[in-house]
C-alpha cells in the first residue's frame, strides 16, 4: 500500500538520514514541516505519508486493537511501504529513524515493536503501542542497541503516562536504547526540550556516532 509522501529538509542526494515522519490526529505532514523547523539544521531529509481524512486509525489507541481495525493494520501497511520506498531511494532501514508525535507517534511505536527493523533511530513525542495487550519483544532482535527519545506530559488529556512508561520498558527489552524524559504538565505539547533531544539524536546519528545519541540512554 502506498501513500503520497511529502518530502522537506536536506537535498537527498546530500542527507545523511532519511526521518519518516508520522502525523497525529486531525493533523498532516505541515505540522510535522512545521515543527521540524525548531529543530535546526539537520543534515536529513524528512518524509512524511499523510493518513487519509487526517487520522490513522478512528478510536483510541487504548481500546482494543481489533476495534481499530481494518485502518490500523492499513496504516502500518502504509507505513511497511514507505520504509520500502525509501530503500529503493537509497536509504535502507539503518539509515532511517522513525519520527511521529501523538497519534503518529502510537503507530511508530507499534510498528517498532510489531515489525522491528534495524532502524538509525527511533523519536517518539507522547506515544505508546495501540491496544490493551503489549506486544511480544525479543532482546536479540533489530533493535537492539537502536538510539531512541521519547518524550511526554506528565498530565497529558489523551496519553497516560503509564503507557508511555510500559513502551519504553518493551523498547528497553528489545534492546533499544531509550531516553525517556515526561515533564510537568497538561498540555499536548512538543516541549523545546524535546526538540533539541531530537536535533542531537539525529544529528549525532547523522554523524556517524549513534553510541552517544541519547544522553541518559538507559
Amino acid at each position: 500500500m502506498t501513500a503520497a509522501m511529502h518530502e522537506w529538509g536536506a537535498d537527498p542526494d546530500r542527507a545523511a538520514l532519511a526521518v519518516l515522519t508520522v502525523h497525529g490526529r486531525g493533523q498532516d505532514p505541515s505540522f510535522m514541516e512545521e515543527t521540524a523547523r525548531r529543530f535546526g539544521p539537520v543534515p536529513v531529509r524528512f518524509f512524511a505519508p499523510e493518513a487519509e481524512g487526517n487520522t490513522w486509525y478512528p478510536l483510541s489507541f487504548l481500546e482494543p486493537a481489533e476495534r481499530n481495525e481494518p485502518a490500523l493494520s492499513r496504516s502500518l501497511r502504509v507505513l511497511d511501504s514507505a520504509v520500502d520506498t525509501l530503500a529503493r531511494a537509497g536509504f535502507p532501514a539503518e539509515r532511517v529513524a522513525l519520527w511521529g508525535f501523538s497519534q503518529g507517534a502510537c503507530l511508530a511505536s507499534h510498528l517498532a515493536l510489531t515489525a522491528p527493523r534495524s532502524f538509525a533511530g527511533l523519536v517518539l513525542f507522547t506515544g505508546g503501542y495501540i491496544g490493551t495487550s503489549p506486544p511480544a519483544v525479543a532482546g536479540d532482535g533489530p533493535l537492539r542497541g537502536v538510539p531512541t527519545v521519547m518524550r511526554s506530559i506528565e498530565h497529558d488529556p489523551w496519553v497516560p503516562r503509564y503507557r508511555v512508561d510500559e513502551t519504553a520498558d518493551l523498547l528497553r527489552r528489545a534492546g533499544a536504547r531509550v531516553d525517556l524524559r515526561v515533564d510537568e504538565g497538561d498540555e499536548h505539547i512538543i516541549t523545546d526540550e524535546a526538540c533539541a533531544a531530537a536535533t542531537t539524536l539525529l544529528t549525532t546519528v547523522a554523524n556517524g556516532s549513534a553510541g552517544t545519541a541519547a544522553g541518559h540512554a538507559t
